[in-house]
This record gives structure tokens, sequence and C-alpha cells, in this order.
């Protein structure tokens, strides 16, 4: 089993001292991986439903800061060796994809191949709006720009693409990825279980461990001809660090522990301590 280590560019941690510490220790830690979240502009008031709370809205304040996941892992990497650089999630419709696979060939360039792009369809229409980006073709537009950046990546010369939302003949884009970006569709929704099975290298549901989720995307997959077993599922860690092995033998390859509240340990996580101790009494333990 995969750990990750979430919602790491929040809180004390959009501080650089306190990014450095928290990003070293899950290093230290054991953790495979650190993943941010996103959010470029959040309105003061917004119509636009929260899928993740009951609510609608989201629990944070409005006003909190939330560094660009890109420069936050670009600026953590050169204080690292092995821990992998994560999006979970970055919303793809709203970037321009070949500035964004330029800048992350470059980040899994200079890190050795790091990188993990997690990316979602963005549910904030006031932010799309704000942003010039029509959020009617969200789903369609993601799609596309995925398989635009594939083919940047990808290609030993020129790279061409010719779809909906994207066309280039013939452009040069250095450096290339170490290797592959794995591609990981996050989303608690049908659509982004689809969307995983038919393109992603991963799907991430954010919340829980949706089974049914879990299982449309296997489905997607076989009817795309894929092997659903190749793509590989991430949930979040559950309350009792013993149901890990149980998730395991179900097919998860990653766990990810909130950075806001370790799971089981019934502590929060505001400084190393904590995270070297969940090192040490749960991924040291398997």
């Amino acid at each position: 089993m995969k750990f990750g280590l979430r919602y790491a560019n929040l809180g004390r941690f959009t501080e650089p001292e306190a990014a450095i510490e928290i990003t070293q220790a899950a290093e230290q830690a054991g953790f495979e991986s650190i993943w941010t979240i996103e959010h470029v502009v959040v309105p003061d008031t917004y119509e636009s439903v929260y899928p993740y709370a009951t609510s609608g809205k989201m629990t944070a304040d409005n006003s909190m800061p939330i560094p660009d996941p890109l420069v936050w892992l670009t600026f953590v990497a050169g204080v690292t060796k092995t821990i992998k650089l994560a999006t979970g999630v970055l919303i793809l419709p709203q970037r321009n994809p070949l500035v964004l696979a330029k800048i992350l060939a470059s980040i899994d360039h200079l890190s050795g191949g790091r990188m993990l792009l997690g990316i979602g369809v963005g549910w904030l229409q006031e932010e799309f709006d704000a942003l010039g980006v029509p959020f009617a073709d969200r789903g369609a537009r993601t799609d596309d720009y995925v398989a635009a950046m594939r083919a940047l990546w990808s290609a030993e010369g020129p790279a061409s693409y010719h779809g909906p939302f994207v066309e280039f003949d013939r452009m040069w884009c250095r450096p290339r990825p170490k290797g592959d970006i794995p591609v990981i569709v996050g989303g608690q929704t049908k659509l982004a279980a689809r969307r995983a099975g038919r393109l992603g290298d991963g799907y991430f549901p954010a919340r829980a461990q949706p089974w049914d989720l879990i299982d449309e995307m296997r489905r997607a997959a076989e009817a795309a001809g894929r092997d659903p077993d190749r793509i590989e599922i991430t949930v979040s860690a559950p309350d009792d660090p013993a149901e890990i092995a149980e998730l395991e033998r179900r097919g998860v390859h990653r766990v990810l522990v909130p950075v806001n509240g370790m799971v089981g340990l019934g502590t929060q996580v505001h400084d190393v301590d904590s995270v070297l101790r969940y090192g040490r009494d749960v991924i040291g333990g398997q």
C-alpha cells in the first residue's frame, strides 16, 4: 500500500518554513506522495453547490490562502529527493493545456520523474466565469486537454494534435517528462468514474471508499477496451488504520491521509512529530 499526505498546501503549510518541514517529514516517515488542492479565486458569495458537504458550501473560510499547487510543489521539490508531487486535484479545464504541459514536464524533469497529475473538472461556476472559461463544456474540454498534453509529452519529434478544443501541428515542447506523468482522475460522481475508466491512469474519488463508483470506473474501463486492474485506485485513509489491509485486498493502491488530522491517531498535524509518528505506527507496520 502507498500512503499520501493530502491538503498539504493549506493552513500554516502555506508558509515556506512549514511547507518544507511537512514535506521533508512526510518523506522521512515513508509517505510516497504529497498532495495539493487548488482554487485560483474563490468568490465572496456563490450559488454553485459544493459537492462534498451537505451544506453545499466549502467549510473553509473563503479568504483562506491556497497557494498555486504547481508553485508549491516546485518549491518543496527542491528540498526533497523521493516523495512524489501530486495535485489532488488541479482544475484542468481552467488551464491552457500547452502551457500546463510545459510546466508539468518541467517539474517532472527537474524533480527526477516525481510528478503525479490529479485532475478534476471543477464545480465552482463563478470561478470559471471570473477566469473567462466556459463552464458547460468543462468535461469535454478536460478530455481533450488530457489527450493534447499526452501528445506533447510522448512525441519523439514535433507533436501534432487535432481535437475539438486544442489544435496544433508540428510543435516542439521540451523538456519531456522523465517518463509518463500519471493522470489521476478525481471526483465523486459517475461521470468522473467513467472518465477515469476511459482515459485515466488512476482514480481518486476524494471521499471515503465509494465502491459503487470504483465499480463504475472498472465497467467504463472494460467498455473502452482497457484493463481496469491497471488503473490505480486512490482513496481517503480510513479512520481506523486496521482497515487498510482490507482496502489493499479489495484492490486499493494508495490511501491519502489528511494533513489537518492524522487519521487514527487522534491528533492534529501542526508539527513534524505527528507525521513521523504516523510513519512509525501505521506505514511502518504495513
